[in-house]
């Protein structure tokens, strides 16, 4: 009963990452301060860590990383786990002096279906916004891919976050001018 319990609460934990902005649209957004740091620093390390975990972005304005990802998601309503679409979406670096802030939106799902050698691939042609999906795809389903996303945006967030914290060193203020004293002349 408590297991029931606890996979309950993190189900209903993971629906709540992604949020709806403005535009009516799913967002995952984050802030992050870190005291100290350049935005030309950080605008590096965004660039690293896209090639590092190779994804492919491009620089847009001087230190905002926009990068085009996708990630593989499995039915919730068989038991053999095999994957029954992919889901892509955009991540947003935008990086200032000391604090950088990031977000995943435009969540599209594309659909796989078997092909006549037994593999999944994509549907050709069909591209379904998850932010009105609801006509469109099972009300179950559509809870699924959207904790998919979710969790999907928290990991490679968490990896994000390391990433910048890593060898972040406050900049030094530079030392007070140390007064020299001439012995010879007094």
């Amino acid at each position: 009963m408590f297991t029931c319990l606890l996979v309950f609460q993190l189900a209903h934990a993971q629906k709540s990452l992604l949020s709806l902005n403005e535009q009516n649209k799913y967002i995952y957004y984050q802030v992050v301060d870190l005291p100290g740091a350049g935005a030309d620093s950080l605008s590096k390390k965004a660039s690293a860590f896209a090639a590092d975990n190779k994804l492919k972005g491009k620089l847009t304005a001087d230190t905002t990383f926009v990068i085009h990802d996708k990630f593989l998601t499995h039915s919730s309503r068989s038991f053999s786990k095999h994957e029954n679409g992919e889901i892509t979406c955009t991540f947003t670096i935008q990086c200032k002096d000391s604090k950088y802030r990031f977000w995943f939106t435009e969540f599209v799902f594309i659909p796989y279906e078997r092909d006549r050698y037994g593999a999944f691939v994509p549907v050709s042609g069909k591209e379904i916004s998850l932010d009105n999906a609801s006509a469109k795809i099972d009300k179950k389903e559509l809870s699924g891919y959207l904790d998919q996303a979710g969790a999907y945006c928290q990991q490679l967030g968490s990896k994000l976050k390391e990433y910048m914290s890593q060898n972040h060193s406050v900049k030094k203020t530079a030392a007070p001018a140390v007064k020299k004293i001439v012995t010879d002349k007094w």
